[in-house]
């Protein structure tokens, strides 16, 4: 089992910046794809970036040009930055990955517990 453990999150004014950070932690796994959603109160959960092991990477409309995900796969770790925060940006981001047991085919999927963002106006 992958177990992802997020940090960064906090209070912040609009216009201002954030990183998250997120590790990925366990023994003998592989993982593909890491990314970032969030959930705000009242909504579905949904996608803000993904990024794959090679680097290729997917942005929701709503934070292109704003945020950016990177990673370290020696450290499997997956971060976010968040420029120009906005209100509308507030809510509870939860780190995903998707991995397999090295030497196995089939894959997983882990979710981290989730760090609270708020922007103030």
């Amino acid at each position: 089992q992958v177990q992802l453990v997020e940090s960064g999150g906090g209070l912040v004014q609009a216009g201002g910046s954030l990183r998250l950070s997120c590790a990925a932690s366990g023994s003998t796994f592989s993982i593909n794809v890491m990314g970032w959603y969030r959930q705000a109160p009242g909504k579905q959960r949904e996608v803000v970036a993904t990024i794959s092991s090679a680097g290729n990477t997917y942005y929701a409309d709503s934070v292109k040009g704003r945020f950016t995900i990177d990673r370290d796969n020696a450290k499997n770790t997956v971060y976010l930055q968040m420029n120009d925060l906005k209100p509308e940006d507030t809510a509870v981001y939860y780190c995903n990955a998707g991995w397999r047991r090295v030497g196995t085919v089939r894959f997983y999927e882990s979710w981290g517990q989730g760090t609270q963002v708020t922007v103030s106006s």
